[in-house]
């Protein structure tokens, strides 16, 4: 007898490895979990390109330490927001399938405090740079 593709031994392991025992829940809270992982997917890539925007068009404005400091702030930004929105999404979706609640985010002040982090460098080079 063939097993279904959702029930193969490999599939079974791999989802109870990931998001242990439980109930699967509604689809509708998969998926809209699915929808919120990959906005802060964009939101990584946003920040990705914002970098690679200010190390490549920005010389004329900004003196080359402080464009490579922005620049690396707004790459690490990136890299640290893609990475905890993995994590994010198999903690929410763990605590669907127990019907606990749901894990406060790290990612919203982690975005936050890094936002504030370019935009303090940006407002102070601004203040500080001759008319």
């Amino acid at each position: 007898m063939a097993v279904p593709p959702d029930q193969s031994p490999r599939r079974v392991s791999l989802t109870q490895r990931l998001l242990g025992s439980g109930t699967d829940p509604d689809p509708r809270f998969t998926l809209a979990n699915e929808r919120t992982f990959l906005a802060w997917i964009r939101t990584s890539l946003a920040l990705l390109a914002g970098g690679i925007a200010v190390e490549a068009f920005a010389a004329d404005l900004f003196d080359p330490v402080v464009r490579k400091a922005i620049a690396i702030l707004l790459l690490l930004l990136a890299m640290v927001i893609a990475g905890a929105a993995c994590f994010r999404w198999l903690s929410v979706e763990r605590a669907m399938r127990h019907g606990s609640p749901l894990p406060l985010p790290l990612l919203a002040p982690l975005l936050a405090l890094g936002a504030t982090a370019v935009a303090a460098v940006v407002v102070i080079v601004v203040a500080i740079r001759p008319a």
